[in-house]
C-alpha cells in the first residue's frame, strides 16, 4: 500500500503526515508513506486545497485534518 501525504508543508499538512503514520502503526499493516511538496504533482491529483491523501493513487481526503480513527477507517477500507 502507498500512502501519499500532499500539502506544501504547512501545520495541517505535518500533522496530518503524524497522524497518518500513527494510524498505519496502529492498524498493524505495511505502507509506504510519501509526503508530495512538488505543487504541479499535487494539481495533477487535481487536489486545490491541502492537506490531501492519496492511498494507492486514489484520493480519498483533501482541505481537511484527518483523526487518527478516520485515516485507519480510509486504510481498512483500501
Amino acid at each position: 500500500m502507498k500512502i501519499e501525504i500532499l500539502g506544501t508543508g504547512c501545520a495541517k499538512c505535518k500533522a496530518l503526515e503524524e497522524a497518518t503514520k500513527q494510524a498505519v502503526a496502529q492498524s498493524g499493516m505495511f505502507a509506504q508513506i510519501e509526503k508530495v511538496e512538488d505543487i504541479m504533482k499535487i494539481m495533477e491529483y487535481g487536489v486545490m486545497s491541502t492537506p490531501g491523501l492519496v492511498i494507492d493513487g486514489k484520493v480519498v481526503s483533501t482541505g481537511k485534518l484527518l483523526t487518527i480513527n478516520e485515516i485507519k477507517d480510509l486504510i481498512q477500507a483500501h
